[in-house]
């Protein structure tokens, strides 16, 4: 019982089969061995017709043969034993393989619709498994299972239209304020308060365009539409990203290595939109959250046919579980980062979404000796001059 629920499908079905044809056989072979079964009924020696006796040879030779004919069934039976046993045990290989082979063939249909669930993520909701044949419990299963995309289909695509048609509707508001504070802090000898509350208004408004911005990216990303795909050089848009935060990182103190014009030349093809908002993102991640007179590590590499964006910070030692989840919207590290002014909680996940629609990888990890490593992978393209660049 124990064999019976544990494992896989597949055993379980060879050991009930093999068990089944085993199980026959043992019957068969029992009910031949009692039906084969005879008896013998010993006959006494016969007298003489004239009431003499028999020659002393001629009766130990009649015995001789009363008792071979009453051996002979104890012997035929011993055969036909032996025989069964012999049989049992080719039997017990046979089922087996027969067993096998029939759970393999019974489960082929369910293997099928599993791989192809498999093939099936966000991305790709629109395939179905479009399982032929008869009406059977394999065939409503594969529907039920189509049934179940659609409806995720469905439900992905109302979130997206809602995040980029909410975002978009919330502009307006947005321009409607900032357009009131500039003509109240325009007016002639404005009050001190209506200054300071315009800044801070300001300040807030910035946060809420970028998050605004912030959704309308990981929307289009989430989306999957490329339509400006082009061949963009990885180490160009680390040498803006830097450039951008420059305010940032001397205010902070930081020192950055392998930044700038020493990045080797690696090509990727893709939305360069969307690539320079995923390396500013994976930048400012590392600006953001890092600590004072901390450090910063960039290195852009090609291995395997994958360009690869690696970019490092010191700081505490961070859980490991807790990194996997900044891909994730909103996602953050405890309750510095949660209190960041300047963080949305959308960085990474802007990145994730980025990386996964160019058909790359994302690699989160907590650095041992404390800190985070962000490693960037995607399809490496061959650039201007045929060539894709360094190998790492």
């Amino acid at each position: 019982m124990g064999m019976l629920r544990g494992g896989t499908v597949r055993r379980r079905f060879t050991i009930l089969y093999a068990a089944g044809f085993l199980g026959s056989g043992a019957v068969l072979l029992a009910l031949t061995y009692l039906m084969a079964g005879t008896r013998v009924t010993s006959v006494a020696p016969g007298q003489p017709r004239d009431g003499g006796t028999a020659p002393p040879a001629a009766e130990q030779r009649l015995q001789d043969l009363q008792r071979q004919l009453a051996e002979l069934p104890a012997q035929q039976n011993h055969r036909l034993l032996v025989g069964s046993l012999i049989a049992l045990l080719v039997m017990a290989g046979v089922s087996l393989v027969v067993g096998r082979v029939l759970a393999r063939r019974v489960l082929r249909p369910l293997r099928l619709i599993t791989a192809a669930t498999r093939r099936i993520s966000a991305d790709n909701l629109h395939e179905r498994l479009a399982v032929d044949g008869p009406v059977d419990e394999v065939k409503e299963l594969a529907d039920t299972v189509d049934g179940l995309l659609e409806r995720l289909e469905a439900s992905f695509a109302a979130q997206r239209r809602f995040v980029g048609n909410a975002s978009h509707e919330l502009r307006t508001p947005l321009a409607t304020m900032r357009a009131s504070l500039d003509v109240a802090v325009a007016k002639p000898e404005p009050a001190a308060q209506t200054v300071v509350l315009a800044g801070r208004l300001r300040t807030e408004l910035d946060r809420v365009d970028h998050l605004l911005d912030g959704f309308l990216v990981l929307a289009r990303a989430q989306h999957g539409a490329l339509p400006d795909r082009a061949v963009v050089p990885l180490g160009d848009l680390v040498a803006e990203a830097l450039d951008a935060r420059a305010a940032g990182i001397a205010a902070k103190a930081l020192t950055v290595e392998g930044g700038g014009a020493g990045l080797p030349p690696v090509w990727v093809r893709g939305s360069a939109a969307l690539l320079s908002r995923l390396v500013e993102n994976v930048v400012d991640n590392a600006v953001v959250h890092n600590r004072e007179g901390g450090w910063i590590r960039v290195a852009t590499g090609r291995e395997d046919g994958e360009a690869r964006l690696v970019v490092e910070t010191g700081g505490r030692v961070l859980d490991q579980g807790q990194v996997d989840r900044l891909g994730r919207p909103f996602e953050r590290l405890g309750t510095d980062r949660t209190g960041s002014e300047e963080g949305s909680g959308l960085g990474l996940s802007v990145v994730a979404a980025i990386v996964a629609a160019h058909g790359g990888r994302l690699a989160l990890l907590a650095r041992p000796e404390g800190g985070l490593r962000v490693t960037v992978a995607l399809p490496g393209a061959a650039g201007p001059d045929g060539t894709g660049g360094v190998t790492a």
